[in-house]
């Protein structure tokens, strides 16, 4: 299954989201804390997608959005901090 993330943001919030036939079915949120941080709050992932690695794509996508920005993550959501604790490769971001 391929799984294509994709990023709205505003002045002050954003996500990456996965969609399917125009229904958003993965999400994970945050807000901007200034200029170089961005502080992931929540992940919700449809039960129909558990376990094809949705929300792991979710953080990877952040961690790279992060990486070209040269920002970092807080990670406040349980999951995306779990994620991202599993990934020393990652660790750079947060």
């Amino acid at each position: 299954m391929a799984i294509l993330i994709q990023h709205q943001e505003t002045e002050t919030k954003g996500s990456f989201y996965y969609e399917l036939a125009g229904k958003r079915l993965a999400e994970m949120t945050y807000s901007k804390a200034g200029t170089e941080l961005i502080i992931i709050d929540h992940t919700e992932v449809d039960d129909s997608l558990r376990g094809h690695g949705v929300g792991v794509a979710l953080v990877k996508y952040a961690v790279e959005f992060v990486r070209e920005k040269k920002i970092k993550i807080l990670p406040l959501c349980p999951f995306a901090k779990a994620i991202l604790s599993k990934h020393p490769e990652w660790k750079d971001v947060w």
